[in-house]
């Protein structure tokens, strides 16, 4: 059996809380050390992340860690590629763990499916055990939160999608497609995926491998994170020639109504009606989800928590999106991260 060389690439920022349990969850591979390479692309991080990045590579020969100037992904993606010399090139994210056979499931499907681009699905898990942590995970990985993502909310069964959470890659597809876009902080996979399909490229989804991702620990940083995921969709629509989904439009559109019904109902009796059967029917659907999610998980505060993280999520992204359509990624003061 030929076993295929892998080369991982990592990009890192700030990862203290969670880098060493990733590297222990890549250490449990069944995959052959010998035909691994692992690559940590670090932004200069000011906290312990390369410290304990180091004491690891200094141990097992095959990880390696890697400096990124540039301090955002995109740098340390293409870095990677660069310093890698695997058949396959598989990138991870240190806020998660990974299952043992992550690496050989992912290299199996990637050939028996003869596809471009294979992927797991999100078990989304809460930073801490708090209530608003487990919110933020809860609504991060459901339908009202984040639309038809099948990598986030699950799926039931393998399937061609235009884009999977970090992905497993033939190193040729670089060979054709070029490397990911440094114009963009967040949605680059997205772009390269898009890229890679405009070009006949196949990507399937993977349900039975699955990814413990660990959700962002507060509210700001998740409206951060869904802020940025905003600020740079159009400017992924502009480069791939694409239009935009009805499902990205769906964050903007609320807040535009929000604001300009709130500014209509003042003038018209009829448009206040529906002004506030439209927030009633959204504060609905987020009590009855936060309410089956309390009785789920025996946490009650999740009735009120849930609509809340919601309502942060939707107005995030819309006015990311609408800040992106209007004044463009040029204006967009870029922040490290990982």
């Amino acid at each position: 059996m030929n076993v295929r060389t892998v080369s991982v690439i990592c990009p890192l920022f700030n990862e203290e809380k969670f880098i060493e349990r990733c590297i222990l969850s890549i250490l449990e591979q069944d995959y052959p050390q010998d035909k691994l390479e692992v690559l940590f692309i670090d932004g200069r991080s000011t906290d312990n992340t390369r410290e304990i990045v180091s004491k690891y590579a200094e141990k097992y020969p095959f990880i390696k860690l890697l400096d990124n100037p540039e301090r955002i992904v995109p740098y340390a993606l293409n870095k990677g590629l660069e310093e890698s010399t695997g058949e396959v090139i598989m990138r991870l994210d240190g806020h998660c763990t990974y299952p043992t056979n992550y690496i050989s499931e992912l290299v199996r499907y990637l050939y028996e499916l003869n596809a471009d681009n294979v992927g797991g699905v999100w078990n989304t898990q809460p930073a801490k055990d708090t209530p608003i942590c487990q919110a933020i995970a809860l609504a991060s990985s459901h339908p009202f939160g984040v639309g038809g993502s099948m990598h986030k909310i699950g799926a039931s069964k393998i399937m061609e999608t235009d884009t999977v959470p970090f992905g497993c890659y033939k190193r040729e597809v670089f060979e054709k497609t070029g490397p990911f876009d440094t114009d963009l902080v967040r949605n680059q996979d997205d772009e390269f995926n898009g890229r890679l399909q405009n070009l006949g490229g196949k990507i399937y989804l993977i349900p039975q491998v699955i990814i413990n991702y660990t959700a962002r620990d507060t509210i700001s940083k998740m409206r951060h994170m869904y802020y940025q995921y905003g600020l740079y969709k159009p400017l992924v629509n502009k480069k791939l020639g694409s239009p935009a989904t009805v499902r990205q439009f769906f964050p903007l559109l609320f807040l535009l109504a929000l604001v300009l019904g709130g500014i209509a109902s003042i003038f018209s009796p009829f448009v206040l009606n529906i002004y506030l059967a439209m927030i009633m029917l959204y504060l609905i659907i987020g009590l009855v989800v936060g309410g089956m999610s309390a009785i789920r998980t025996y946490q009650p505060l999740l009735i009120l928590l849930m609509p809340y993280v919601f309502f942060n999520i939707h107005l995030s992204y819309g006015f990311g999106y609408l800040r992106g359509l209007v004044m463009g990624y040029k204006s967009i003061n870029v922040q490290p991260n990982r």
